[in-house]
């Protein structure tokens, strides 16, 4: 499975998820010039920007860890550019969603949402 592939399927997956949890999917893998935020969701007063990460495993890090510092500044700018074209009176939330797929075990993949990631670290 290519890269390309593999980061489709993780964000299908993350659809999937928030779906289920009744959320209206607004945009997927909206871009500007300040970067792009892979998933854009709404469930009443609340919009969440969600950054999904897949790896095959844990071992190295968790997928979490990938989204540093540096990495959360790059997607609060695209949102608040996005905020700025769109306008939204919503609280506003930044989500990581971590989805271990290993191509090589048939098991379904692990998939952890991070509701709030950005506060807790």
């Amino acid at each position: 499975m290519e890269k390309k592939e593999k980061g489709n399927l993780g964000e299908q997956i993350a659809v999937d998820l928030y779906r289920g949890q009744g959320y209206r999917i607004k945009e997927r893998n909206y871009s500007c010039r300040l970067g792009e935020i892979d998933l854009i969701a709404e469930s009443g007063d609340t919009t969440v920007f969600v950054e999904v990460k897949l790896r095959k495993n844990a071992r190295f890090a968790e997928a979490r860890e990938f989204v540093d510092r540096k990495k959360q500044q790059k997607i609060l700018n695209t949102a608040r550019y996005y905020l700025m074209r769109t306008g939204t009176e919503n609280q506003l939330r930044f989500d990581v969603v971590e989805v271990y797929l290993d191509p090589e075990n048939d098991k379904a993949p692990v998939v952890n949402q991070i509701t709030d990631a950005f506060q807790q670290q």
